[in-house]
């Protein structure tokens, strides 16, 4: 049973309690007995072990407390040590922040207070009560000098006051004077009054700039303390880093294992790497209590490589690859080369050739019960649900797959590369910014109509263009098309399935995205991740990535496979965390990706892998030394107001912006994603069920015309009177979107993509649309006659 909760205590006071300690993914979180005193924080397993046996001390002064949820909360002094705790309520979870803080505020400020007299000591070292009593003697006395001068501006203060009121006052009578023999006599007072107005200023001029002398001297002086403290504090941590990779090599060498704690791991996953050990838990081993459970840690962690690597230059690099067993083709570059790239010079920006826009109208705060449109549609296609635009984001889907492109300049650097396994890296980091667009954007985009395109020219501006284009009517699919000056092409067909579950919506990519190099020939090809939409019902709207993806080079069989963790309650890393490894075709890792898919990612060169211990469930982890990690990607910050505009990107707001010289069936000339931008919702809503409607009388005219072609006409009439049938169209029509579903087999489509054809894929051995050319060139002639009427 745990103790009654004291109240809040005042800083000099002791303050103990139970706590949950976070031990390790097998145990959880531990009962433990805590004790904050003198601004240290102690643990014990029992109160009866105070007496014998610490199990473990964090000086508050030099920590940092932070707060996790209502009743979490972490204290950390920098990495050496860190105690994630949980209370067992939000109150007193409360009650120990704040005499945290307190205990933590009075440990800093007499830890200043004692460093404030080191210059005034004796040269030689005194001992400890000589040095406490030298220290608290110059304090006292620097009190009492700067309590005086206080003193002595406050009492000038109030002569000036004094004088000064009775000289204005004399003033005055002056004026009114009117005989003569007066005269002499106010003008002596306010000759005398004058006199000590002017006494009394020179002294409060004068105490004031001994204030301030002695103000700058003490400053002075503490700034030269707290320059040598930080000087010595930096010695120290880097003798405890150098002292804690020695202890760490001797009990592998003793142990036989190659497991490092994370501390003492690379930067890049030492927080985020899922390893078994988040707090010391060497005080762990005989309990068997078990709470909280965690999701399966990574199988890889990664430690810093042995310094030999950082010093080796050049010219004996070739001695690393017999030592570690690396090929020529991962060590001929060193760890600068994939952010500089320095074997490819960088070319010359082009100037954009005119100024796009920054600011679309704010979205309008339309309210309207989802719940009410929703209950009824449990389990069905999204496809399949009728949606008002009060759900969606005036932007097509068709400009949601352009968005891929906002980091293009990874690709750009990925054409450069001489290595396949650098390049790897940089499109494995184009696959994970593709998702940082969305962390916010909650809303729906546009269903594209049947023959929908959408062009994103940016040939002179970036040198790139791309094509979308609605392949197919069910499934809904979109085939993509993209190809840059830089020498690489990028062609993708997604067909999204999704499922509405009640408390949140799962949306499943299927399909396939390509990537290939020009100067290279080499060939990539991944796959997306599941994107979940939670809190569809009651609760703010948020959206988590989850699941893996592999990069595969099919012309050299290098592989990068890639790990997005789904959001976990339990999970002590990152949120939205990304992990990764590059091999090539015989599976020897040569990098380590990591970072998060909303913010940056990451990536380490790997020097020498090993074996490590066990992990949960009897999963043996690798062990990476890497060099130091680099950042190879991050994104780009939201422009101002970006909340009020759907969270758009700075590509995203101009994805809409009319553009001259585009085909007639280009998002852009669709009129309710327009109107919906405008902020005219009601407007927009009744534009979209006149487009779908539309939709559906052309989709029913072209099952005619298919199965005319395909029977006798006996059959064909058959055919058209059912067709015609309005229980047939409405059961099939009802509730639906911009993709309205069918069956196939009984309603044949002969509809056939514009700019697009289906093709066998012989390097990938996939079937996807591929971009079959004529686009362009009908764009520079004008010539869009064979395109059809959508809006």
């Amino acid at each position: 049973m745990s103790e009654p909760k004291p109240p809040t205590p005042t800083p000099g006071d002791m303050y103990k309690g139970w706590l949950f300690k976070w031990t390790n993914y097998i145990k959880g979180y531990q009962r433990r007995w805590f004790v904050l005193s003198n601004g240290l924080l102690s643990y014990y397993r029992t109160q009866a072990e105070m007496g014998h046996t610490c199990r473990g001390t964090i000086n508050l002064a030099t920590a940092n407390i932070a707060v996790e949820d209502s009743c979490n909360f972490v204290i950390s002094n920098g990495g050496a040590q860190t105690y994630h705790l949980k209370a067992s309520s939000e109150v007193e979870r409360q009650r120990w922040i704040t005499a945290l803080e307190l205990a933590k505020a009075k440990a800093v400020h007499m830890q200043a207070e004692s460093d404030d007299s080191g210059d005034d000591c004796p040269a030689a070292p005194p001992t400890s009560g000589q040095s406490g009593g030298c220290r608290n003697l110059e304090i006292q006395s620097t009190l009492r000098t700067l309590g005086s001068k206080v003193e002595d501006l406050n009492t000038c203060n109030d002569l000036i006051v004094k004088h000064g009121s009775a000289l204005q006052r004399s003033l005055s009578e002056l004026e009114g004077i009117r005989v003569v023999g007066e005269m002499g006599e106010k003008m002596r007072q306010v000759t005398e009054r004058a006199t000590l107005f002017r006494i009394t200023s020179n002294a409060m001029i004068n105490a004031c700039r001994d204030f301030l002398s002695l103000a700058q001297s003490q400053s002075k002086r503490w700034q030269k303390a707290l320059q040598v403290e930080r000087d010595q504090r930096i010695r120290l941590e880097e003798t405890l880093e150098q002292l804690a990779k020695q202890h760490n090599h001797l009990e592998r060498a003793f142990r036989g294992a190659t497991v490092l704690p994370p501390s003492f791991s690379n930067p890049a996953l030492a927080n985020k790497g899922g390893g078994p050990v988040k707090g010391d838990a060497s005080d762990e081993d005989d309990d068997n209590e078990f709470f909280d459970a965690m999701e399966d840690p990574a199988a890889f962690i990664t430690v810093p490589a042995d310094p030999k690597y950082h010093r080796r230059s050049g010219s004996n690099i070739s001695g690393i690859s017999s030592e570690t067993g690396m090929d020529d083709q991962s060590v001929n570059f060193d760890e600068q080369s994939l952010a500089s790239n320095p074997e490819s010079p960088q070319t010359l920006e082009l100037e954009p050739v005119r100024q796009r826009r920054t600011r679309i109208p704010d979205k309008p705060n339309y309210y309207l019960n989802l719940w009410s449109i929703m209950k009824n549609c449990i389990g069905k296609e999204l496809s399949k649900i009728p949606m008002p635009v009060n759900f969606n984001e005036p932007l097509s889907m068709l400009q949601r797959l352009s968005e891929d492109l906002e980091y293009y300049e990874l690709l750009d650097k990925a054409a450069k590369c001489q290595s396949s396994l650098e390049q790897m890296c940089y499109v494995a980091a184009f696959t994970v910014s593709s998702y940082s667009t969305t962390v916010h954007r909650t809303g729906k985009p546009f269903n594209p109509l049947l023959g929908e395109t959408f062009e994103l020219d940016r040939l002179k501006d970036c040198g790139y263009r791309s094509l979308c284009e609605q392949v197919s009517h069910h499934p809904p699919a979109a085939a993509h098309h993209a190809s840059s000056e830089k020498g690489w092409n990028l062609r993708q067909e997604i067909t999204l399935a999704s499922k509405f579950r009640g408390k949140y919506l799962s949306i499943m990519p299927l399909g396939s995205i390509q990537c290939l190099f020009d100067k290279s020939d080499n060939h990539y090809s991944w796959k997306k991740v599941t994107t979940t939409v939670h809190n569809i019902i009651v609760g703010k709207l948020w959206i988590d990535q989850s699941g893996e993806i592999d990069v595969v080079n099919h012309k050299t069989g290098d592989r990068c496979h890639l790990k997005f963790a789904p959001y976990s309650y339990f999970s002590r890393d990152v949120p939205r965390k990304v992990t990764g490894v590059v091999a090539d075709k015989d599976g020897k890792a040569h990098y380590v990706l990591s970072g998060t898919w909303d913010e940056k990612m990451e990536f380490s060169r790997i020097m020498q892998s090993s074996k490590g211990e066990n992990g949960t469930e009897g999963k043996q982890r690798t062990v990476y030394q890497t060099l130091k990690a680099k950042e190879i990607w991050r994104k780009n910050p939201l422009p101002e107001g970006a909340e009020n505009m759907y969270f758009f990107s700075s590509l995203a707001l101009t994805l809409n912006e009319p553009e001259e010289g585009v085909a007639p069936t280009d998002c852009r000339r669709r009129p309710d994603q327009k109107l919906m931008e405008d902020g005219r919702w009601d407007e927009a809503n009744a534009e979209k069920q006149r487009l779908e409607e539309k939709q559906r009388t052309v989709r029913r005219e072209r099952e005619r015309e298919a199965v005319k072609a395909a029977s006798s006409p006996e059959e064909a009439v058959t055919e058209d009177s059912i067709n015609d049938s309005p229980s047939k169209t409405d059961a099939r029509e009802t509730g639906t979107d911009a993709n309205e579903g069918f069956d196939e087999s009984t309603h044949p489509d002969n509809y056939t993509a514009m700019w697009f054809e289906k093709l066998d894929d012989p390097v990938s051995g996939e079937t996807l649309h591929v971009y079959k050319g004529g686009y362009w060139e009908a764009k520079e002639q004008g010539g869009w006659d064979m395109c059809p009427d959508l809006f």
